[in-house]
């Protein structure tokens, strides 16, 4: 495979000596832990957080593909439930959830002999309200993919190429995304959000979000799927997977899917 950006990368990993790479098992850390693996080989390991925050497919998800590459992981429990900062949810909610996990792998990393906590930004996450940025710049922790200019098309692009199974994997979010700013993120909001999207998983939907609004779930969808959601089966799947979750009326956003769709009330009135 020869791809400058790639070279890059690799060029730049090597230089960092060893690392500790924040993993998710979205696309974007599944290619950062490709390539932190290929350049320093055991020197690179793995870290999972547990939480709440992400369902529990994601998550073995990742533990799967961590063991397909061949990669040491480390889980850790994370504690941001346990913070009322956090679960008051304010619209710097992901800079207060980034900096305590953010500072959770910086001392495995030092507690294990390893120089660097790296993540996965890239290019395309500069383009949206993203306060958790800041918190890496305070940590000091790496971007390698945003460091070297990879795009998210880039990377889905290299991963296909390379074979990894993520490469075409939608685009994932922590659970606490779902609910708006200002409302309390709790441990049943999650789970009920957790259920509903795992449900409209199984119907063949890949691409989508369930905002919990109270009692309404506003579900987004790709636009192309739209058509198919109304369609009388699958529509009556669906509102019974977000009644049994505990919604009271289950409503399609015509919008559609689109990232960041919380921060739109950024600016007024919450």
């Amino acid at each position: 495979m020869e791809n400058r950006k790639f070279d890059d990368l690799i060029h730049l990993l090597k230089k960092l000596g060893s690392v500790v790479v924040a993993f998710s098992g979205g696309v974007d850390s599944s290619f950062l832990l490709y390539a932190a693996h290929k350049a320093l080989g055991d020197r690179a390991i793995a870290v999972l957080g547990t939480s709440p925050i992400h369902p529990k497919w994601e998550h073995q998800q990742a533990i799967d593909l961590a063991r397909q590459l061949g990669v040491r992981l480390i889980g850790v429990e994370t504690t941001e439930m346990q913070n009322e900062a956090f679960t008051s949810n304010p619209p710097n909610r992901c800079y207060i959830c980034k900096k305590a996990i953010m500072g959770t792998l910086r001392e495995l990393a030092e507690k294990e002999g390893f120089a660097h906590v790296i993540e996965g930004s890239n290019v395309d996450d500069l383009g949206d309200f993203r306060p958790g940025m800041d918190a890496l710049k305070e940590l000091g922790i790496h971007s390698p993919l945003l460091e070297v200019g990879l795009t998210k098309k880039e990377i889905r692009t290299l991963s296909k190429e390379i074979g990894l199974p993520t490469w075409d994997r939608p685009s994932m979010a922590c659970l606490a995304s779902r609910i708006p700013y200002g409302r309390e993120i709790t441990t049943q909001k999650l789970a009920r959000v957790a259920v509903t999207e795992l449900t409209l998983r199984d119907l063949g939907f890949d691409q989508l979000r369930v905002r919990d609004h109270g009692e309404i779930a506003r579900i987004e969808l790709k636009p192309d799927d739209i058509a198919r959601a109304a369609d009388e089966r699958t529509r009556t799947a669906i509102i019974k997977a977000g009644e049994s979750a505990g919604y009271t009326y289950v409503c399609l956003d015509l919008k559609g899917y689109r990232t960041g769709a919380m921060n739109e009330v950024l600016g007024s009135e919450i």
